[in-house]
């Protein structure tokens, strides 16, 4: 059973309804230009994108080369570890290297 508020509501409804509804003897355009969306990357498949030549600058001692931030995230990944003063790939670094050059071949 509805209220004579929720029929009032409803009439208003449909009045702005048919208010709006262009005559039939007109047509409505109604194509929509679809835009791309970008991307967002999460901060660990950035990482993941990096590890190849991050590893590579830091063999060849150019950690100056390596984007701001990235050994500390690499390091609480567990990617990275410190040795004696340098960094080295993890056992789990390793892995994510080897998936990472699979997929590139």
């Amino acid at each position: 059973m509805t209220t004579s508020v929720q029929a009032s509501e409803q009439r208003t409804a449909l009045e702005f309804f048919v208010s709006i509804r262009p005559p039939p003897s007109q047509s409505i355009d109604t194509t929509v230009e679809v835009t791309a969306l970008p991307t967002y990357v999460t901060r660990r498949e950035q990482l993941r994108r990096e590890l190849l030549s991050t590893v590579d600058s830091l063999d060849r001692r150019r950690a100056d080369l390596v984007p701001e931030g990235f050994i500390e995230d690499y390091v609480a990944l567990h990617w990275l570890e410190w040795s004696g003063g340098a960094l080295r790939l993890t056992a789990i670094g390793r892995s994510i290297s080897e998936q990472i050059r699979v997929r590139l071949k």
